[in-house]
């Protein structure tokens, strides 16, 4: 299992402006540990006084490409699939519980536990080759759902959970979701130019600020993401979740015809 000291870093520069940075070649699935290394980075931000903003962000192709299912097919037994569970439910809340605003820089894909994060951060910045989506149901999964539904409105949430069908940043800054679209070469500057404008306010009035619009939000995003994950393990002890999981974690077919 990969170490999540590997797959997530912290750096914080002298204007309180703390970057989380996820890396998972190749396509930032994260395994069990790194999201339990998401959750511990977010919360150590949110512990440091000198941190005043977090930029939550990734190297490489894409954001995040959810679970590792790699991982979870090759483990006997539930434990990678508990694992992944409990670390998802952690991550994500500690990015919605962070003492002070989450910015999301979004590059490539979204996918899954990526909705996850980024629905669950205060703002979001994305490239515009970014999209965002729920491929669970191609997988045997549910969940997220409850982030998708802060990113889209409501049956647009729908259509895409049935369809699997992603949804691309320019659509969910037309909804107001997004807060700027830019060039991949401009994501991290841009996120890193709103980190510094928010680290600049007084450092107590902006987390009484993120504190009070938690309490003020209409759904608890915790207790609703801790319910669709029943689903998830009613599909599981069904049997279908696995048989579409090593259906996905399959090596494709030898070119050569070989078996």
């Amino acid at each position: 299992m990969t170490a999540g000291a590997d797959v997530v870093t912290t750096t914080v520069d002298a204007d309180g402006v703390a970057e989380v940075v996820m890396d998972n070649p190749p396509v930032n699935a994260l395994p069990v540990a790194g999201w339990f290394a998401v959750a511990a980075a977010m919360d150590a931000a949110g512990a440091d006084p000198s941190v005043r903003v977090v930029v939550l962000r990734a190297t490489g192709r894409g954001f995040n490409a959810g679970v590792d299912i790699k991982e979870m097919q090759r483990t006997e037994g539930f434990t990678a699939l508990l694992g992944a569970n409990r670390g998802c439910y952690e991550a994500f809340k500690a990015i919605y519980e962070c003492p002070v605003p989450v910015i999301a820089a979004v590059n490539g894909f979204c996918l899954g536990g990526g909705i996850g994060m980024v629905g669950n951060a205060d703002i979001i910045v994305a490239a515009d080759d970014a999209t965002f989506g729920l491929p669970e149901v191609d997988r045997g999964a549910l969940g997220a759902a409850t982030h998708l539904s802060r990113l889209v409105p409501q049956h647009r949430a729908r259509a895409m959970v049935y369809t699997c069908e992603p949804a691309t940043a320019q659509e969910l800054h037309r909804y107001g979701t997004v807060h700027a679209v830019v060039p991949p070469a401009e994501l991290r500057e841009t996120a890193l130019v709103l980190a510094r404008q928010i680290a600049a306010k007084d450092p107590t009035v902006i987390r009484a600020a993120k504190a009070s619009l938690n309490g003020i939000d209409p759904w608890d995003v915790n207790r609703s993401y801790r319910f669709e994950q029943g689903f998830t393990f009613e599909l599981n002890l069904s049997g279908v979740a696995d048989r579409i999981r090593d259906e996905f974690a399959r090596p494709p077919a030898d070119p050569g015809g070989s078996a």
